[in-house]
């Protein structure tokens, strides 16, 4: 089976005024296939984000290029979904009026297919609510269903719960897996949390320090849904770990 999306030789630099340059992204090359659950850790400043960004078509000044389903990224598009570590929500909307966004809710099928989202998503009961009225998590799951509304062939996360408490952050990733789970979109997701990763991911994917380059790809071959106190559990949380403490140790080293 094809990827549905191909990074291939990735390379960033961003340019100061005065003509000199930070690497940030050194020809890195990574396929994702249809249904991965791809999460990307590192070192901060090795382009986590900026991958991201890159991806979207919201960063188009690199070398390289990005095909999704064989087609070239130039710029944002609805095939690329993208949740932000903040929700961005209109704060004039409504739930369900922020999923609709500029479509309309008169329309039968967009109706419809809010409707299935609001469900999937687990806000029956708040569609008339807004922004101001809901928590952190449940904001998040609105940002979510607006970006599923138009399937997307990817979904992209930047540090989507970072912002979170301890347990509603434990509790939204439960609520990702279901999604991804009925849905089976491809995710990227960035975080700097192994154990979210780990639970979340069929793969993690390491990015050395400056320039981001990857380091290694550790494959999760855990069942879901997962423990994570179980042992399995447990040995891989420290593999990647090791895996990354190795690239901060080598990053330090280079610093000095």
């Amino acid at each position: 089976m094809g990827a549905v999306l191909e990074i291939q030789e990735v390379n960033k630099t961003f340019r100061g005024d005065n003509g000199s340059g930070v690497h940030v992204l050194d020809r890195l090359s990574l396929n994702v296939h249809e249904g991965d659950f791809t999460t990307i850790i590192g070192p901060s400043g090795c382009g986590k984000s900026t991958l991201l960004k890159i991806i979207a078509g919201l960063d188009t000044d690199f070398e390289g290029q990005v095909l999704l389903e064989g087609e070239r990224v130039v710029r944002p598009s609805q095939e690329k979904g993208f949740i932000f570590q903040e929700h961005r929500l209109f704060p004039w909307l409504t739930v369900e009026g922020n999923i609709a966004a500029d479509l309309s809710l008169k329309d039968p099928a967009i109706r419809q297919r809010v409707d299935e989202l609001i469900r999937l998503v687990k806000l029956t009961g708040f569609e008339k609510a807004y922004p101001r009225q809901l928590s952190g998590g449940m904001s998040q799951r609105v940002a979510i269903a607006r970006a599923l509304l138009r399937k997307p062939k990817v979904l992209l996360l930047d540090e989507p719960f970072g912002a979170l408490d301890a347990f509603t952050r434990s509790h939204m990733q439960e609520a990702l897996l279901d999604i991804w789970e009925t849905n089976k979109t491809s995710m990227v997701l960035v975080t700097h949390d192994i154990d979210e990763a780990v639970f979340l991911s069929t793969r993690v994917v390491v990015l050395d320090a400056k320039p981001g380059r990857i380091k290694d790809i550790v494959p999760i071959d855990l069942p879901y849904p997962r423990k994570r106190t179980s042992r399995a559990f447990t040995e891989l949380r420290t593999h990647v770990l090791s895996k990354l403490e190795h690239t901060e140790q080598e990053q330090e080293a280079y610093s000095i």
